[in-house]
């Protein structure tokens, strides 16, 4: 396939830097309205210059961003909307788009990687499966075929995560030309948990992300299990151990929080006006154990309660001296397993309240609204800062609060998340399913020297921001050349 492009550096991702709403105007028309969002790719295409001559494809997510492309031209996003950035938003078919994202990217391949399932009853993979399989398949046969036609010879081209696991090599068959790169921002699943898949897809998701000269991962941990599932499924030297001899060469690039930004956001006057909400809430003199998370079914809040409601039994001494302010932002609520996690949390939250609750002390401040302004209030606020997931790829929020803490505060972080790799040294480290293990490290945690609490937190702050978005992102781009 010829370019009818130029673009020497090219992303391509399921979501965009923007999205947009239609809302109705005095006319009684409907008017598009664009909000930008953040992120490592938006800092990393910052970060080459506008110069570099990149684009950034993306998908139509709502009904919204579908009357965007329909008004643009060519799929090209006004530069007005995104932040000078160069967008072609592909207006996928909505029911394509849905059995792709909703059937197989969130409700199979999501499910693997974070070894999710209840395997007596799930997975089944059926007639149903297949269909949906094959939307997955022409979502990411759409994307190669966009990123084909806007490269030109010899660009870098960087696919993200597990949505596009298919499309390096659909758009190696399109342009052998390109150099090719992955990266997967989950876990991966090692080859036992992965082989619950069938073998033939098994073996297409594998040789997908294979089709790229280079396949990168948050942490040494999830590489190897990449390796280990090419070698399970498809044979002994898959990847070849040579990249000279044109095998795919695999990385490890470790994504840490943008401490410049962060850091200038938090003392911002609408975080400083929630600051004053929270403590309000609080009570003056409390400790705070502060969590951060969207309700994905990964992030383990519900065992976090639970471990909360344990430290309060064993330890009474803490009862009003404490208050967990756990925000959980609803995510994926088109599913019924997210809406009944989400109820399960509001209920665990409410039951804690009413049994140990009193006329000055609300044990637990649940926040389900999303609001970034107030989620650095908390992380200023933090003595204590809870990451428990079952399994995380990385989890920034473990890298964001270090950075952002007023005081300093102590992480207390699942073994199971990716930056343990990187903060476990100077974290309580804690088994995610054990509830009287976390029970224990949040006493740990609170009980803390003042010194020691800020050195520790000093430490996991350097840690956190060692490879910020733009290096993180030119790592990337590096690795093949660019």
């Amino acid at each position: 396939m010829a370019s009818t492009g130029g673009a020497e550096v090219l992303v391509a991702s399921n979501r965009g830097p923007v999205s947009y709403e239609v809302r109705s105007d005095d006319a009684g028309g409907g008017a598009l309205h664009a909000k930008r969002g953040g992120g490592g790719l938006v800092s990393g295409l910052s970060a080459i210059g506008p110069d570099a001559n990149a684009v950034w494809v993306c998908a139509a997510l709502s009904d919204g961003d579908r009357e965007a492309v329909r008004r643009a031209e060519g799929g090209r996003l006004p530069v007005t909307d995104t932040g000078g950035q160069q967008v072609r938003m592909l207006d996928i078919d909505a029911g394509v788009f849905s059995d792709a994202y909703n059937g197989i990217a969130n409700s199979v391949l999501w499910f693997v990687h974070h070894m999710l399932y209840q395997t007596p009853l799930e997975p089944v993979f059926d007639a149903e499966f297949r269909r949906q399989w094959g939307a997955y398949e022409a979502y990411n046969r759409a994307f190669a075929e966009a990123l084909a036609k806007e490269a030109a010879e010899g660009a870098a081209v960087v696919i993200q995560d597990y949505h596009l696991a298919l499309a390096p090599r659909m758009l190696r068959r399109l342009r052998p030309d390109l150099r090719i790169g992955h990266f997967s921002h989950t876990p991966w699943a090692p080859p036992d948990y992965f082989r619950l898949l069938p073998d033939d897809i098994a073996a297409e998701l594998l040789g997908g992300i294979l089709g790229a000269d280079h396949a990168a991962f948050l942490t040494r941990r999830w590489a190897d299990a990449f390796v280990d599932c090419c070698h399970a499924v498809l044979g002994p030297g898959i990847p070849a151990a040579d990249p000279s001899s044109g095998g795919t060469r695999i990385g490890v690039h470790g994504l840490g929080a943008d401490a410049d930004f962060l850091r200038k956001r938090s003392h911002e006057p609408d975080v400083e006006e929630r600051m004053r909400a929270l403590r309000e809430e609080i009570g003056e003199g409390r400790k705070t154990i502060v969590r951060v998370d969207r309700t994905e079914l990964s992030k383990n809040i519900v065992r976090g309660l639970l471990a909360y409601r344990q430290l309060l039994d064993d330890h009474p001494e803490w009862r009003e001296r404490v208050v967990h302010v756990a925000f959980a932002y609803p995510s994926r609520q088109d599913l019924a397993v997210y809406r009944d996690y989400t109820a399960e949390v509001q209920r665990v939250a409410d039951d804690i309240n009413s049994v140990y609750g009193t006329a000055g002390w609300t044990p637990v401040v649940l926040h389900v609204k999303d609001d970034f302004a107030r989620s650095l209030a908390a992380y200023r606020l933090a003595d204590v800062a809870l990451v428990n997931p079952i399994r995380d790829g990385m989890n920034l929020v473990a890298k964001e609060i270090p950075v952002v803490s007023d005081e300093g505060c102590v992480l207390v972080l699942s073994r199971e998340a990716g930056a343990f790799e990187e903060l476990g040294e100077d974290a309580v480290v804690v088994n995610p399913y054990d509830i009287g293990g976390t029970a224990d490290a949040l006493a740990r945690a609170l009980a803390l020297p003042e010194g020691e609490r800020a050195e520790r937190c000093k430490r996991l702050a350097a840690a956190a921001t060692a490879l910020p978005p733009a290096a993180w992102f030119l790592e990337q781009l590096g690795a093949l050349g660019g």
